[in-house]
């Protein structure tokens, strides 16, 4: 397949109005060699807005809003209708979400090509799995330029094996359908044994070699592409519906893999009818929202999987939290459609994000491509003290240069994991290190992972009745790592992330005087019972100021029970809070919390990209207890001014 220019190049500037001027009508005099300076970070978020995912996920609905709202000047519309072709961005381009309708929204609005200096792990395969072309080489918008009609397919010849044997099939459910029938033979790589990381015993071990063979292989190493046996798959409204067609029409009533070990959650949409969720949210978002939901769950009626959710024959809140509580094991492959599935990577367990067409693969296969990540392996000593938490640490972590700059690349298509461990880890427990894992993939990693540790040990003894010693995968002595990072806790600061991005780091004493007027407790990573025992802390002797709007959301049923019976939700209430049934609506601006004109937020979130809460306004990511101290004073506050007091 062959493209010749004819039509536009957007430059993804990071200049606002070289942006306007290009959909006004101006083709910018760049080049590839001489580009504008380019936006950092081209979020999915940014790409197709939460509130556009639920009017659906064909190009023909996604395509008008492409880009709309980027750097508020695109209007809807506003890039299909100004005939641009290609797409040029800078690093870390299709950061966030693993919706895969970020891609299709690419192909709606005309675009053929993306050029970036570098793809986020998810969104690139999503654009391999659906056949959207791209390139790091800048070069070839020069060439486009000059009229020359560029192979596109041979942008794909590019890429490692198993990439381009999908490419070459027409995309991933194509290449299943090829599998299935045995055409072809699965990737496998052939090393001798050697010494490995938690991450790729576990691949190793779950390595899918072919029909009728053993699983396994001796040794995997980073950039190897496998397909691996999952051990638990899942997906909720905002994805379900997408996926479930994509398996109807390429596999029909065709029976769905081990659905034992299958789950849907209703969590994304379950607070937008809250009165205290804006109106004009509630009326756009709200009847598109049901149908996604209705449609979901009729899908998965049909296809024999259970379904999470209020009202549902399984228990309410946040899939990744009813995932660490139920479902994921150490030692196993955990996958679902958001790219906050690292959370289970805190119980030793291969957990990530991946898009539609790779989720329907799974549910037809129970496999899932793989390709090995790099391994950084950050040990953690000394002790919190106070009010230090995972959340401090992990901002502080993400926002390295080593990470934000993604030092750990040496080619396109390379893929990163932290490997957490030390014993600074054991002043946490489960709750709180789960948000070290899942806010790996905001660092632009494919996942974190806990090494063998108590609080592990104790919560699996807990809650499944088994410590599960057997199941635990530990690194071996001589794994080779692409970084060992040593932290000390001692040496790490309070730590929020500014507006923008979650890689935005600074200490809390560098960020000067903040007003917040709106504080949001909830989510993946704020509303375990940890952290609502931290807010508490702070709440339970002072007062929320007059005038901050503060949101509170349990993060599973299970939690909400436990918090109810401490008392803790009544302490909430008595604060003047919105405390809210479980789920996840405030983190994608579809739930309260949402911020209104002109109010700055603080919260626990996992995200903070422009406008992913629901509106415009900055929001700076903070822990449950700088959250807290934030509504008592009105202002970004050190949780210890008023421990001390």
């Amino acid at each position: 397949m062959s493209m010749k220019l004819s039509g536009r190049i957007l430059w993804l500037a990071e200049d606002p109005d070289l942006v306007r001027r290009q959909i006004e009508g101006e083709d910018l005099d760049a080049t590839g060699a001489t580009p504008p300076a380019l936006h950092y970070g081209v979020n999915t978020d940014l790409m197709i807005s939460g509130a556009a995912c639920t009017l659906g996920y064909t190009p023909e609905i996604l395509g008008p809003h492409f880009l709309e709202n980027f750097k508020e000047v695109v209007p809807e519309d506003g890039v299909r209708a100004g005939g641009f072709q290609v797409v040029v961005a800078g690093d870390a381009y299709g950061s966030g979400s693993s919706r895969e309708v970020a891609v299709v929204a690419h192909q709606g609005a005309g675009i053929e090509l993306v050029v970036a200096r570098s793809f986020q792990r998810i969104f690139q395969e999503n654009m391999v799995y659906s056949g959207l072309p791209f390139t790091t080489d800048f070069g070839v918008v020069d060439r486009l330029r000059a009229g020359e009609e560029v192979d596109v397919n041979a942008l794909f010849d590019d890429l490692p094996p198993f990439f381009r044997d999908v490419a070459r099939s027409g995309g991933l459910l194509d290449y299943g359908t090829r599998l299935l029938a045995g055409e072809i033979a699965p990737p496998r790589p052939e090393h001798a044994p050697g010494p490995m990381t938690c991450i790729e015993k576990i691949v190793a071990a779950r390595t899918y070699t072919g029909e009728g063979r053993p699983l396994g292989v001796p040794r995997v190493v980073p950039g190897d592409q496998v397909l691996a046996r999952t051990g638990f798959r899942g997906m909720h409204e905002y994805t379900g519906g997408m996926v479930m067609d994509m398996y109807r029409r390429k596999w029909g009533d065709a029976p769905i893999a081990d659905p034992e070990t299958v789950a849907a959650f209703e969590d994304h949409f379950v607070l937008l009818d809250r009165p205290t969720v804006p109106e004009r949210v509630r009326l756009a978002r709200g009847a598109p929202a049901r149908r996604l939901r209705d449609e979901m769950i009729e899908a998965c009626r049909q296809a024999g999987i259970r379904v999470h959710g209020p009202g549902q024959p399984h228990e309410a809140g946040v899939c990744h939290r009813i995932v660490v509580e139920r479902y994921a094991v150490p030692g196993e492959v955990v996958v679902l459609t958001d790219s906050h599935t690292p959370t289970a990577g805190v119980l030793n367990a291969f957990a990530f994000g991946v898009g539609s067409s790779a989720m329907a693969f799974a549910l037809r296969t129970n496999l899932v491509p793989v390709t090995v990540p790099k391994t950084v392996r950050v040990w953690v000593t000394g002790s919190p003290q106070g009010v230090l938490s995972p959340k401090d640490l992990i901002l502080h972590i993400i926002g390295d240069p080593y990470f934000r700059e993604e030092h750990w690349r040496s080619s396109p298509t390379d893929t990163c994991v932290v490997q957490f461990g030390g014993p600074g880890l054991d002043a946490w427990s489960v709750d709180e290190l789960s948000v070290l894992t899942n806010m790996t993939v905001e660092g632009g990693l494919m996942t974190g992972i806990v090494e063998p540790c108590d609080a592990v040990r104790t919560f699996l003894a807990e809650r499944r009745g088994s410590s599960m010693d057997a199941r635990f995968v530990a690194p071996d002595e001589g794994a080779t790592y692409v970084r060992t990072l040593e932290i000390d806790l001692a040496d790490v600061p309070l730590t929020v992330a500014t507006p923008g991005d979650s890689r935005n780091r600074k200490p809390l004493s560098e960020v000067g005087d903040v007003p917040i007027h709106n504080v949001v407790i909830a989510s993946c990573t704020g509303g375990s019972l940890a952290d609502l025992r931290a807010a508490a802390r702070i709440l339970r002797d002072h007062p929320v100021r007059e005038g901050v709007r503060l949101t509170v959301t349990p993060s599973s049923q299970a939690v909400a029970e436990a918090a109810e019976r401490e008392g803790l939700l009544a302490l909430f209430r008595d604060r003047g809070a919105d405390v809210t049934p479980p789920g996840c609506g405030s983190c994608i601006g579809n739930g309260p919390g949402v911020p209104r004109d002109g109010e700055t937020t603080a919260s626990t979130t996992n995200r903070n990209f422009d406008r992913r809460m629901g509106a415009p306004g900055p929001v700076y990511l903070v822990s449950p207890a700088v959250a807290a101290a934030s509504a008592v004073t009105g202002r970004l506050t050190d949780p210890r001014d008023l421990l001390a007091g």
